[in-house]
């Protein structure tokens, strides 16, 4: 996928404000080709600093940007130049998405193996043992809790882990 593509898709730009943030957004929305200074970012984008190098550290910590330090002879300053690595976002993406699965997979499993009480006045779900031990009332307000159905909660979730797998390509694991 091109560098320009790879702006253009919607995944990567919502990956990308998932980050960064709307006020880091136009940082990681229009990284310049080689190297630039923070400074540079901010004049050209005319956003605050502080914002231009939040974002800029955000995308460094997600190995997405990189810096190499200069030090001036005469003054001592030193200057960040920073470069942008957007090459590695498919593969950052997939591996959310995996993370994304083995966190539904285990909540679809957590869901399946308990059975869930809910105060319908305060909207709090207690585990069987939690109701039980609360007398089936609930502790906020003192209603009775009433058993839940989650079916459709596992349902969905269910539909989602298939369509990762699907993505992914990912077979389901069998138990022996």
């Amino acid at each position: 996928m091109a560098f320009e593509e790879l702006l253009e898709d919607p995944v990567i730009q919502k990956y990308l404000h998932e980050l960064v943030g709307p006020k880091g957004m136009p940082v990681a929305a229009a990284p310049p080709d080689g190297e630039v200074t923070d400074e540079e970012l901010a004049e050209e984008l005319g956003l605050e600093l502080n914002d231009v190098r939040r974002a800029l550290f955000i995308l460094y910590e997600n190995d997405l940007a990189s810096y190499r330090r200069l030090r001036d002879e005469d003054s001592g300053w030193l200057t960040y130049l920073w470069t942008f690595e957007y090459d590695k976002i498919p593969e950052q993406l997939e591996e959310e998405m995996y993370r994304l699965l083995d966190a539904l997979e285990d909540r679809e499993q957590y869901e399946h193996d308990n059975e869930f009480y809910l105060c319908e006045v305060c909207g709090i779900r207690f585990e069987f043992d939690e109701a039980m031990d609360f007398g089936f009332e609930c502790p906020e307000c003192g209603s009775p809790v009433d058993a839940m159905e989650n079916t459709a909660l596992v349902q969905a979730m269910e539909e989602r882990i298939d369509a990762l797998r699907d993505e992914l390509n990912v077979e389901q694991e069998t138990e022996a």
